[in-house]
């Protein structure tokens, strides 16, 4: 571990644009082995399904495991980090990542595999949202949109990278290689962290825990996501998801009758009261409900039903990520001349369309033609969640900035977790009694998906003119 007095000072990173760079260049760094292995796993699905024996949307359990854990866990990152110090939460999270990444690969069968998913999302509950934290408390407002274009860049890079190594690994090697690459990733972000991130004091005086707060949250959420995942598959009667929906609904109600009187609430909704971060937080949600299934139905669609190899496949949709990293320069510079809300209603519509693309892909199709679509897709992607990821810390005062960081982590995984779901019950849908998976079965799942990403347009437009105007440097309109 490097000694204290090589870290940078906290005044220093809070003045010193290149501090503040490398701060986020090192928690991106750490978060990038999240993000290849979220894209690599995807890739995988249907050698999972041979090697398991199982019916290939039942590998939707894999994925969302993982965003379930998320979404349960990360309530807690917020306080975690203030009382045992950001960068510290921030390290252990990683070895606990990196830990369920070995199980993984050891699995044997789904079960055992969608366990080890959960340890992964322990580890990643506290490490997003906890790297969010570390960059905005590190950044003053006025750079915050260059912090947090550093800081998404592993979202870019992930993406663009994943799917050739996992298609590169599955060719070369076995299937528990893609979470075995994890480990050397791991290890040098975590020297980064080290080496860059400085030590923040923990705060003794955040008083108790909110547990109740904290097992109401889970139940609520736990059993609408299970509920979500398990509907029209067979995979739990339904009488019990109708009591695990049950118990859910009442969970949630509970908790927002209780969470106006606790004093440090684990999700403050409060903060839905500042206009941008409730756009950014119910805009992007509808977002991840529409393109969250994606990364589930594309490989089968290559794989399976085109019947491709996952080497082939995996160049083709690296287009995505492509798409998603020449997006970054245009960001900032769109901002500035169009705003927030152009910005964000332009590229959701655009979204929502490229979204709802692969469903018309035939055997026919050309390559090209393919990766162009997907290409623009991941363009118009990456702009929409840079404008919503960033004006959602607009109006949100400083001393709110972990609330909002947590509720902000907690919405988006939500969002993604029923959005594999949803894409999951339409494909099985569409299959019909035959269960089979030929190209035309994906056409109502894509356009499925490509609409409900549509549903986010209007909330877009709710939004002032000159929302986020401090932030993208826009002038105010007079």
């Amino acid at each position: 571990m490097s000694d204290p007095s090589t870290q940078p000072d906290a005044s220093e990173s809070a003045t010193s644009p290149l501090s503040t760079r490398l701060v986020s260049i090192a928690v991106a760094s750490a978060l990038l082995m999240e993000f290849i292995d979220s894209t690599a796993l995807s890739t995988a699905l249907p050698t999972l399904a041979r090697a398991f024996s199982v019916d290939p949307i039942h590998l939707k359990l894999a994925l969302t495991s993982y965003i379930l854990a998320l979404a349960v866990f990360t309530p807690a990152s917020g306080w975690a980090a203030e009382r045992f110090g950001a960068r510290r939460v921030f390290l252990s999270a990683m070895v606990v990542f990196l830990l369920g990444s070995a199980l993984c690969g050891l699995s044997r069968n789904l079960e055992t595999l969608v366990a080890s998913r959960i340890i992964q999302g322990l580890g990643g509950a506290m490490m997003t949202p906890v790297a969010r934290l570390i960059v905005v408390g590190a950044t003053p407002k006025a750079r915050l949109l260059s912090a947090m274009g550093w800081f998404t860049m592993p979202a870019l890079v992930g993406p663009l990278i994943g799917p050739p190594i996992a298609g590169l690994v599955l060719s070369v090697a076995e299937w528990p290689w893609i979470f075995y690459i994890n480990l050397p990733i791991g290890l040098l972000g975590a020297i980064a962290v080290m080496r860059f991130v400085p030590r923040s004091e923990p705060q003794r005086d955040l008083g108790r825990f909110d547990t109740l707060g904290f097992a109401l949250s889970a139940a609520a959420i736990s059993g609408l996501v299970v509920v979500a995942e398990t509907s029209g598959v067979g995979l739990l009667p339904a009488w019990v998801q109708i009591a695990l929906l049950a118990v859910s609904l009442a969970c949630g109600l509970i908790y927002l009758k209780i969470c106006r009187r606790t004093g440090r609430p684990i999700l403050d909704l409060s903060l839905l009261r500042y206009p941008t971060y409730r756009a950014s937080l119910l805009g992007g949600t509808l977002v991840r409900l529409g393109i969250g299934a994606s990364p589930f139905l594309m490989p089968l669609l290559l794989q399976v039903a085109l019947g491709w190899s996952p080497l082939k496949a995996s160049f083709v949709t690296l287009a995505t990520g492509v798409g998603v990293l020449i997006a970054r320069p245009f960001a900032a510079a769109g901002l500035r001349r169009f705003g927030f809300r152009t910005s964000l209603a332009v590229f959701v519509t655009l979204t929502g369309l490229f979204t709802a693309a692969p469903g018309f892909f035939t055997p026919e199709t050309p390559m090209v033609v393919m990766m162009t679509a997907l290409l623009l897709g991941g363009f118009c992607r990456s702009n929409q969640f840079i404008a919503a990821n960033t004006i959602a810390y607009a109006d949100v005062p400083d001393t709110k900035t972990a609330a909002a960081s947590t509720l902000s982590a907690v919405t988006q995984q939500v969002g993604l977790a029923l959005g594999v779901s949803f894409g999951g019950v339409m494909l099985h849908v569409a299959r019909g009694s035959d269960g089979a998976l030929t190209p035309d079965r994906f056409v109502l799942p894509f356009v499925a998906i490509g609409l409900v990403t549509l549903l986010a347009l209007p909330v877009y437009l709710a939004l002032d003119k000159d929302a986020g105007a401090t932030i993208s440097g826009r002038a105010k309109s007079t």
